[in-house]
């Protein structure tokens, strides 16, 4: 459950809370950029973890993650939203882009996945099922790569970060009939991808 706490001297949090927690980060006080962080650092990291399977490296993109939050606060608008859903949503991209940047680069050796997978995964489970499952979530992730922007925003965020359906409409901003209608697209399109990626039978 994230901190519901509020910084010093800051009233319940309603739209120009908002905007005056953006305005004391940017004047760099230190007490309000370390609520801010608090109150979404667990879902950053819930994503970026998600997204890159490893602990260390979820932790080293959730902060890279809250650096670009830190430089993009300038460009928060609360007539476009509420902050949690304008912060969440640029967390959102930013993993996807990091993840998809990461997809075009080499790998170098398996070693490092090797121990991972192992202290992850229980002593009883085989090794070589182990290997099968990362190598289908890292296909998987790369398929969900290649949706169009606004259904895999849905899909990452319904079958991803588990969120529901009103979680979704509330961040988005839009019918709960076109979130469905978009997961169910994206669904689709995935299923096909996948089988020409030949993960998936036909």
């Amino acid at each position: 459950m994230e901190d519901d706490s509020q910084p010093p001297n800051l009233p319940p949090r309603d739209r120009s809370a908002d905007i005056e927690l953006v305005a004391r980060c940017l004047a760099g006080e230190s007490a309000a950029w370390e609520y801010l962080v608090r109150q979404y650092s667990r879902r950053v990291y819930q994503l970026a973890y998600k997204f890159v399977g490893r602990h260390e490296q979820a932790e080293d993109l959730t902060q890279e993650v809250f650096l670009k939050i830190y430089r993009s606060l300038d460009q928060y608008n609360p007539e476009a939203g509420d902050l949690p859903n304008w912060l969440l949503r640029l967390a959102r991209n930013l993993v996807i882009d990091d993840y998809r940047r990461r997809q075009r680069q080499p790998v170098e050796g398996g070693e490092d996945i090797e121990v991972h997978i192992h202290r992850l995964q229980s002593n009883a489970d085989h090794p070589q099922r182990r290997i099968e499952r990362k190598e289908q979530h890292l296909q998987i992730m790369q398929a969900i790569g290649k949706l169009s922007p606004d259904l895999r925003q849905c899909v990452v965020m319904r079958d991803i970060e588990e969120m529901t359906y009103q979680e979704i409409v509330e961040q988005l901003r839009i019918p709960e009939g076109t979130v469905k209608s978009r997961i169910n697209r994206g669904r689709i399109e995935l299923a096909r991808i996948l089988r020409r990626m030949q993960v998936i039978g036909t």
